[in-house]
Order: structure tokens, then C-alpha cells, then sequence
């Protein structure tokens, strides 16, 4: 029996607007669990969900991303950012070196607010869940066509993925190409 040993950069890569995910080690390679490096471009919002079977793990390497990893005292449906547990837990802003675990049934969600892409070591237990869910939404980013929301709750039923508030994909806006302006000339 071997291992597996991956360059850095290399590995099977998925490619959408939305985001960036390479594969690191797969049921393919023998491996009960799926590990991907994600890039989450700015102004991506994966929304809070649950998973009823699995449980995942992330790892930031580079970047900022904002955390969450509870059961709130309320959940809303719109969004997440304001959610608190009964034990007073909020949302958490994690930078390199930062991690969550998220045991079965436990509400998480992660969002890039900042100008900058980040980029995390993501591992989800067990595979294949994972693998083949990253294949089937990049097919749906890249269709060219509006993503058909009951596509995509359907699908993420067969991956054990509840979501509790919309997944969103807003890129920051352009900046400005005009020069700025002096005041008081």
C-alpha cells in the first residue's frame, strides 16, 4: 500500500466564480475522508446549513474569514451574522492559524467580508459526500444558465446538506476607475 504526496498547487482543481477547490485526498485515493484547499473569493457567503451525518473540519491558511459553529438561541432564516447561543456565542472572525470542527448536527456557516481572497485547508467526514457535492455545484456555476433553486435544495438533500439561510455570492464592487478629486483647490 502507498500514500499519497501532492506537490503544493497540485491536485484535481474545481473552478466557478464563486469559489475555488482543489482536492486533496479522496475516496479515490483510499482516504475515508475528503480534504480540499478552498479559496473563498471575497464577498462569498456559504450560509448557515447542517449536516445530519457529517462532520467537517477547516483549517484557515491564509486570509480572514468570519466563523460560526452553534445552535443559536434563535435561528432566522435571511441571515446568520447576528445569530448568539444561549451561552452568549457569536460569530467569530478567524485568521491564519484559526480553525472550527463541526460535529453532525451542528449549525456553521463561513463568509469572506474582506477585500482579499482567503484560503483554507477544508476536511469532511466521510467521503465522498463532499467530493461529489463540490462536482455537481460546480456544474451548476458553470451552466451559463440562472441556478434553479430546487436543483440545488434537491441536490444538497442527496449530500446531507440542510441549508438553514441562503448561500449568497456578493463580489465587492468594482473600484471606481475615476481619479480622485482634490478638495479645496
Amino acid at each position: 500500500m502507498t500514500g499519497l504526496i501532492l506537490p503544493p498547487g497540485e491536485g484535481r482543481r474545481l473552478v466557478t466564480r464563486a469559489q475555488e477547490v482543489t482536492f486533496k485526498a479522496t475516496a479515490d485515493d483510499g482516504s475515508a475522508v475528503s480534504i480540499f484547499e478552498v479559496v473563498v473569493p471575497p464577498g462569498f457567503d456559504v450560509g448557515a446549513h447542517v449536516h445530519g451525518d457529517s462532520q467537517e473540519f477547516f483549517y484557515v491558511l491564509e486570509g480572514e474569514l468570519q466563523l460560526l459553529a452553534f445552535e443559536p438561541a434563535k435561528r432566522t432564516e435571511d441571515s446568520w451574522q447576528d445569530w448568539e447561543s444561549a451561552a452568549g456565542d457569536k460569530a467569530v472572525t478567524a485568521t491564519e492559524g484559526a480553525c472550527m470542527f463541526v460535529p453532525p448536527g451542528t449549525p456553521h456557516a463561513f463568509r469572506n467580508v474582506s477585500g482579499k481572497p482567503a484560503r483554507m485547508l477544508f476536511q469532511c467526514f466521510p467521503s465522498p459526500y463532499h467530493e461529489r457535492y463540490f462536482e455537481e455545484i460546480a456544474q451548476i456555476w458553470a451552466s451559463g444558465a440562472g441556478v434553479d433553486p430546487g436543483a440545488v435544495e434537491e441536490m444538497r438533500r442527496r449530500y446531507d446538506v440542510q441549508q438553514l439561510t441562503p448561500l449568497r455570492y456578493e463580489p465587492p464592487a468594482a473600484l471606481s476607475s475615476q481619479p480622485a478629486t482634490k478638495r479645496g483647490a
